[in-house]
């Protein structure tokens, strides 16, 4: 009889340890379109507890965010064709507005000093040039096609992405140099690198330091800016809610987060804000990345 309670005591256990296992999100989920990386539930400071930024990067606050998945990569040429050669990209529904923006209005896709989506051997190198509105096509599209939600990130979500709870100045540590990120002077020709360049790689005569953040996410320092959902807001941190911030209610400008190929190291900060205009198409250093929701 205690050898029949003691077996199913073990019984009861190993149920739990599943049930509780099978509970746990995925660190990595993949649905076709490239690895998205777990940035778990929780709190973090948010903002410049450097003191070297902006006063628009301060105050200093304690944010908490439900879970979510960001992208490993920024999103490249080769997502971008597939978007593009889809005839969903033509579906008025997926379009802030309802406005599709022509397919050849990027004004970059064809150069191949700055590796467009439309030169060859450039599927790796992120997209360029595409507006918010672009952008947010995208995530609606990719939605569709995976029954999943795509989105971009909220500027708290891709802060904490790039920094998580350890308030660096950079994704990976306080020290920045040429063979960790893209910043400018590190080409000849400042432009953009594959992403995923800077992954601890021996790359010919280069051998990069890896410029992954606290979850694996690689570039959230230089390369190119991105895109985030929030309207910009100058003094916004003063009065941003403390659970799942999404920006102001309005705005002329949408936030980019980053820094780019063509700024100096300070713009690189994990906790460095800047602001474009959202229709704007006709800027090179302007990239994005995507956050999927659990």
């Amino acid at each position: 009889m205690r050898r029949l309670r003691l077996l199913g005591g073990l019984a009861l256990a190993a149920a739990l340890v599943l049930l509780a296992s099978s509970a746990t999100p995925p660190a990595t989920v993949n649905d076709g379109y490239d690895d998205f990386l777990l940035v778990p539930a929780g709190n973090f400071s948010m903002g410049d507890n450097f003191g070297d930024g902006e006063a628009r990067e301060r105050p200093v606050h304690v944010v908490y965010l439900d879970s979510f998945y960001i992208g490993k990569l920024e999103v490249t040429n080769a997502d971008w064709t597939r978007f593009r050669n889809d005839p969903g990209y033509d579906d008025p529904k997926h379009w802030p507005g309802g406005l599709v923006v022509p397919r050849d209005q990027v004004p970059f896709w064809t150069q191949v000093q700055n590796h467009g989506g439309g030169t060859p051997d450039s599927g790796s190198y992120p997209v360029i040039g595409v507006n918010w509105d672009s952008a947010t096509a995208y995530c609606h599209w990719l939605s569709e096609k995976t029954g999943r939600k795509y989105r971009l990130p909220t500027e708290a979500e891709w802060e904490k992405a790039a920094r998580g709870t350890r308030q660096s100045r950079y994704p990976w540590g306080n020290d920045i140099s040429r063979d960790r990120a893209n910043y400018v002077g590190a080409q000849k020709y400042d432009t953009v690198q594959p992403a995923g360049f800077f992954d601890g790689s021996l790359r010919g005569a280069l051998k990069t330091q890896s410029n992954a953040s606290p979850y694996g996410a690689l570039d959230m320092a230089g390369n190119v800016m991105e895109w985030c959902s929030d309207w910009y807001g100058r003094t916004y941190y003063s009065e941003s809610p403390r659970r799942n911030p999404k920006g102001p209610e309005s705005g002329a400008y949408r936030v980019v987060r980053g820094g780019s190929f063509f700024v100096e190291a300070p713009d690189l900060h994990s906790y460095a804000r800047s602001a474009a205009w959202p229709s704007f198409q006709a800027h090179r250093m302007i990239g994005f990345r995507a956050v999927r929701e659990p």
